[in-house]
Order: structure tokens, then sequence, then C-alpha cells
């Protein structure tokens, strides 16, 4: 695996997205933009009533695997809320099907792996040929291209956002099962086990890099890559066995000629060793200060967030003096994308998430 980008890597990477595209490429990319772009994690989820709807008839993961139920999921959020990206509708752990891991979701415990991936000959089992079972990603994404091809009435292209695990997060799922609060048996591998650990780290980044690619050229123009456990690392665990792989995957979906968010959750002690990945833009939740994580990740790179989620259930004059806040923070400088430090839970007031997108618009226009 390499480790460092090359420069026909960060020049693929501008030459696929112009000045003249989507502010919210732009801003990825910290050029010039009109306002601050402001898209939501979870923007389509279990708040919104529409979705909801659809949920009474679709499991979970029959969404994801219909790409005509994932693009409307995924284009009436955009349309509804305002904002300046979409993200196609699909989980992290879809990869693991045509992997040979199965898994389910069950109610009130999210996603369940039955047999863990835990020994050497389980790691060596795992499939990296079967990536074009996911190709209805890459056909909702097409769908979604396809319904915002056009500009909008402010005269800007919506975004189109296409994601995948990082390799630790992924992992992390695989060995324990299912989430996990200490990360036993993933650490155990990882620390003892120097020939399972990298070549589960291999196999993912091999898989995930063709779905991305599939993303790509279905129609993506960013991909965020979610490390959503990392924050269970310390700097030294993270340099020693996360690193070398997530750069792999940062780099090489760079390669592809798009952006790279790289996004973790907890991960303050972890922003000037995530940056090392190379990846244009660095997600900040919530917990740290937007202009603290900013410092940390260094002035020649983007960030996304960092409103708390929780924050959406403030009466409004709190609510409205959080997001500017996180904007006052940002200064107007280039670089900056407006989210959540992690997603939308259930239970959030839909008309707080709109008037939230809406005092981006008004305190981000330059």
């Amino acid at each position: 695996m390499s480790n460092a980008p090359t420069a026909p890597e960060q020049a693929t990477s501008k030459q696929k997205n112009p000045a003249g595209s989507s502010r919210f490429v732009r801003a990825c990319l910290r050029q010039p933009v009109d306002r601050t772009p402001v898209w939501l994690l979870r923007q389509a989820g279990r708040y919104m009533p529409e979705y909801m709807a659809v949920r009474k008839h679709h499991s979970l993961l029959e969404i994801c695997r219909t790409p005509e139920i994932a693009s409307e999921v995924t284009i009436t959020a955009a349309e509804r809320l305002g904002v300046d990206a979409a993200i196609i509708f699909a989980d992290l752990l879809l990869p693991f099907t045509p992997m040979g891991v199965d898994f389910e979701f069950l109610a009130g415990e999210g996603p369940v792996v039955h047999a863990p991936v835990r020994t050497a000959e389980q790691v060596r089992a795992l499939q990296t040929n079967r990536v074009a079972e996911l190709g209805y990603v890459a056909e909702a994404i097409s769908k979604v291209a396809k319904h915002f091809a056009g500009p909008r009435a402010d005269g800007d292209q919506l975004g189109i956002i296409g994601f995948c695990g990082a390799p630790f997060t992924l992992a992390s799922y695989m060995i324990e099962g299912s989430s996990s609060r200490n990360y036993i048996e993933t650490k155990r591998m990882m620390y003892g086990d120097s020939v399972s650990w990298p070549l589960l780290m291999e196999k993912l980044v091999e898989v995930l890099v063709a779905y991305a690619a599939q993303q790509v050229e279905a129609g993506a123009d960013v991909i965020q890559i979610f490390d959503s456990w990392a924050g269970a690392l310390s700097v030294t665990d993270y340099r020693a066995y996360c690193l070398k792989p997530t750069t792999e995957l940062v780099q090489r979906v760079r390669a592809l000629g798009v952006p790279v968010i790289y996004f973790g959750v907890d991960t303050a002690s972890l922003l000037p060793t995530m940056r090392e990945t190379g990846a244009d833009v660095i997600g900040l939740d919530w917990r740290i200060p937007l202009a603290e994580g900013w410092k940390a990740v260094g002035e020649g790179c983007a960030v996304q967030g960092n409103l708390d989620p929780i924050a959406l259930f403030a009466p409004e004059d709190v609510l409205r003096e959080r997001v500017r806040e996180v904007m006052d923070a940002a200064a107007g400088r280039p670089g900056h994308i407006f989210n959540l430090g992690h997603g939308i839970v259930p239970g959030t007031p839909v008309d707080n998430v709109i008037k939230t997108v809406e005092w981006v618009k008004e305190f981000g226009a330059r």
C-alpha cells in the first residue's frame, strides 16, 4: 500500500471539478463560493414523515438495494430541506455481502453480523471480486444525478455525494459483530495478529476503492469516507494500525477525480493525524470548537461541521445562536461546509432542520 499523495493524483481531483462546478464541490477544494454550502448528515432518515411512510412498506436494506426507492428518498430529503448536496441513501455495511459476510438489522440493536470474522482463516476467505453486486448503489446515484442535472433556481448545481466506510470502522463491525463500547475483539486482532489485521485492511481497501469507483462513474461529485468509530483509538494505535490503509483508500479515491471528505466521531485528538491521509475535507464533530478543529488540521485543508445534532431540539433562539456560532468561527474562510457534528437523530423537528439550513444561507452569504 502507498502512503503519500502524488502530484498527479492531486491534480486529477482538481481537473474533474473545475471552478465552474457546484458551490459544494468548490468549497471542498477551498475555492471561492458565493455563500457557505450546507448539507446534513443523515438528512434522509427517521425524522422525516416522508421517509417513515416508505419504511412502512420496506426494510432499510430493501430501500438501500432498490435504486428507485433509494434515489427517491435521497431526492425527497434534498428538495425538502433546500440543501446544497444530496448524499445517496445507503448503509456502510453493504460491501459486507459481496465479501461473504452476512448481516441484518435487528430492531433496537442496529446491524448484527451473526458470524463475526475473528480468525486468519475467515479473513483469508473474504472475497474481493464481487463488487459488481453493489451496482444498485451506483444505479441509485445515477438516478439522483439525472434528477438534479440542471441548475437550480439560484443557478447552482446540486452536489451529489457517494460514500463508504473506512477500513477500521468496517473491520470493527465485521469483528465485533455489532456496534461496541470497547472494541475488545477488534483490538485483540489489531494488536496480536500481524497477519490477519493487515490482510483484512488490504481486502477492505480493495473492495472500497472499487465500490467508490462505481459511485463516481455513476455521477458522484464527492466521496465521503466515514470512520465512525475511529475515536475509539489512541493516536498511537491509529498511526500504527490504521493510518496506512486509510491513506491508501483516500488517495486511491482521490485518484478517481473527486474530492474526499473524511469524517470520524469523537476524533479531536486524531485530527492532525487524520489530515495526513491527504483528504480534501476533514469532518469535525461537535465536541471541538470549529476554529480549534480547523487549526488542528491546518488552514490548507477544508473542514465540514459542526453543529451538535441535539441542538436541533433546542428552542429557536438557542438553535439560531448555535448556528451563528459555527458560522462566526468559520469566518467566511474558503473551505467551510456547514454540517452537523454527527447525524440527525429520530424525533428531530423537521421545521428546525429547515430553519437551520435557511440560517446558514443567511449568515453565510458573501
